[in-house]
């Protein structure tokens, strides 16, 4: 039994659900998101409360369960919070700043590293070390920030590199004389 998908979604003031059949699309005060439901899952609106329950009792309906429980709280969360990724960059010259929308970093390469944002994407430099990319679909803000790091990936001698606040690089020993 799914423990997550027994949990029902609690709807805050100013946000809207819409549900026609299998869509399900949250409307709240920083946007709009909208996302298909499979086949198998069921979703009713129950006061406050969006309940996610099982059309059939399979393997797949089960998965899905909880899966699709998660992906509605993190439509609704995002609505109303949004979600934020920050980004370090460690390492002699590294930085980053913004031209515009897009980001342009230093990483160590001949050349500026230039990002545009996605839609429903926005970057920020507080500091030239480090970048906060925040959005309200929780999906698209970790695949940003996972494409951005895989730019330059820490590396594990010196631990230059981009990596996530917070995020523990390993390191290695060097050569010994």
């Amino acid at each position: 039994m799914s423990r997550i998908g027994k949990k029902t979604v609690p709807v805050p003031n100013g946000v809207q659900v819409t549900i026609s059949g299998q869509d399900v699309s949250v409307k709240g005060p920083k946007g709009q998101l909208s996302w298909t439901l499979p086949e198998e899952i069921e979703v009713r609106q129950e006061g406050a409360e969006l309940t996610i329950a099982k059309k059939v009792d399979t393997t797949r309906a089960q998965a899905m369960w909880g899966l699709s429980r998660t992906l509605v709280n993190n439509m609704v969360v995002g609505v109303t919070e949004g979600y934020e990724r920050t980004l370090e960059l460690v390492g002699v010259g590294y930085r980053a700043a913004m031209k515009g929308q897009a980001l342009s970093m230093q990483l160590g390469f001949s050349h500026d590293v230039d990002i545009p944002p996605p839609e429903g994407v926005t970057f920020a430099t507080p500091k030239q070390t480090e970048i906060k990319i925040s959005g309200i679909d929780k999906q698209l803000v970790g695949e940003v920030a996972a494409r951005i790091r895989r730019i330059r990936p820490p590396e594990p001698y010196k631990g230059k590199g981009v990596r996530y606040a917070g995020e523990k690089v390993r390191r290695k020993e060097g050569k010994k004389k």
